[in-house]
């Protein structure tokens, strides 16, 4: 059987660097350039550091696409249920054009501290932020699909710096936000085969070539997928894992299912009935995707948009949970990076990946959070993960977005389950 999460599957139930856009003088530019013309200095087996520096004339030529934005008519329901509406849409468009402010989100990522290496033959972004504090143990921090490393920028400084934050120094880590393959500034694959399994086995690479020698992983959408097969694979150093999200194609369902199993089959049975259409076009069709969102920033955006109205724990209205800014901030690094095909090939890659083992090498923990799409009953968890499930825990917020929705609570419960390992 193939090996499938829930969202990917079409079954039911340091030293200076070069701007971004010039090459560096190790080499060409990587193939992640896009037709945009921003080009990603090429990435070498060191960690070389780079700083973002998104053109003028490439911000321009949004601004021209968003203010001759075709819109279609308006939608014949007075709700979602055929997406995104159209006065919705016409907001964030108008905020988009006369409010969104990008160097804000580029300033910020800068500080961080950015850096691309080549690993597996592409090249690998990542964001690598190390703790003051002594004993800060490292953890991978991973996104999935619509998300990216703007996801976990509000947590960085609490997890590096606890003390700054009222906590304690004991629960210090060094970070790791690496932009999946195909995603923001790492580089597109140009063969097939980059499933989360290669994923997972780069990360450890990733790792272990920062110098760690014990660190954790944490994930969320396909970023728990590949979380998911980091505990599999057992690479050396890995200590254990922490999950938001149940990566497993078919959940073990009680015989008869318990009153919270009937409740997840219920939302895993409406949301393939009512919301994975776009399930099935990027596990199937990713290029075709691709032709329409990199041509439109609205129609990126409304792609994306759609999938925080629904999955965030917002009540429909992500933008006073999360912010309007933020979310486009995401958008961003969709549209500049021209990634709308090559994000959406993680479909296509794991709906044809093939089945691995179900052993786990590693201890196993889990964070629900009530508004995700599926909110994982604990016998689940138990069943799959069994003995190696040694943290579950329910919190009172938070969506599929955990990281962007609540930070104060992700950044907790990373802390939680890490105390296992100090």
């Amino acid at each position: 059987m193939t090996r499938r999460s829930i969202l990917g599957t079409a079954a039911t139930v340091g030293a200076a660097a070069a701007p971004l856009g010039v090459a560096t003088a190790a080499g060409a530019a990587s193939p992640a350039a896009v037709e945009s013309g921003i080009e990603l200095p090429a990435a070498t087996g060191d960690m070389a550091p780079f700083r973002l520096s998104i053109s003028d004339s490439t911000l321009r030529d949004l601004q021209r696409r968003l203010a001759a934005t075709r819109f279609p008519e308006r939608e014949t329901v007075h709700d979602g249920s055929q997406g995104v509406q159209l006065d919705r849409m016409r907001g964030l468009v108008d905020w988009w054009r006369t409010r969104y402010d990008w160097r804000r989100l580029e300033t910020r990522l800068n500080a961080f501290g950015q850096f691309r290496t080549q690993i597996d033959g592409l090249g690998i972004h990542f964001l690598h932020v190390r703790s003051r504090h002594t004993g800060a143990i490292p953890v991978v921090l991973t996104h999935g699909w619509p998300g990216s490393v703007v996801e976990f920028l509000d947590v960085i400084r609490p997890l590096t710096d606890p003390t700054a934050f009222g906590g304690s120094a004991a629960d210090a880590f060094h970070i790791v936000v690496p932009s999946l393959p195909g995603f923001g500034f790492s580089d597109k694959p140009t063969a097939t085969g980059w499933n989360v399994e290669r994923i997972a086995r780069a990360w450890a690479q990733l790792m272990t070539r920062l110098g760690y020698r014990r660190w954790l992983a944490q994930g969320g959408d396909f970023g728990g997928s590949v979380t998911h097969e980091l505990a599999k694979l057992g690479p050396a150093g890995l200590a254990g894992i922490h999950l938001n999200f149940f990566p497993v194609f078919q959940p073990p369902v009680s015989d008869p299912p318990t009153p919270e199993e009937q409740e997840a089959l219920a939302k895993l049975q409406r949301f393939f009935n009512d919301g994975a259409g776009f399930v099935y076009q990027q596990s199937t069709r990713p290029q075709t995707v691709g032709y329409g969102l990199t041509d439109s920033p609205a129609g990126q955006a409304a792609w994306i948009l759609e999938k925080f109205v629904e999955w965030s724990d917002s009540d429909g209205r992500p933008e006073q949970v999360i912010g309007t800014d933020r979310i486009l901030d995401d958008i961003m690094l969709y549209w500049l990076s021209g990634t709308a095909a090559s994000s959406a090939r993680i479909y296509w890659e794991d709906a044809r990946a093939a089945a691995t083992g179900d052993e786990f090498a590693v201890p196993v923990g889990f964070t629900v959070f009530p508004g995700e799409i599926v909110p994982t009953p604990r016998v689940w968890a138990e069943r799959v993960y069994q003995s190696q499930l040694v943290y579950f825990n329910k919190v009172d917020r938070g969506g599929h977005f955990a990281a962007f929705e609540q930070p104060e609570i992700f950044t907790e419960e990373v802390r939680r389950f890490a105390r296992l390992f100090r």
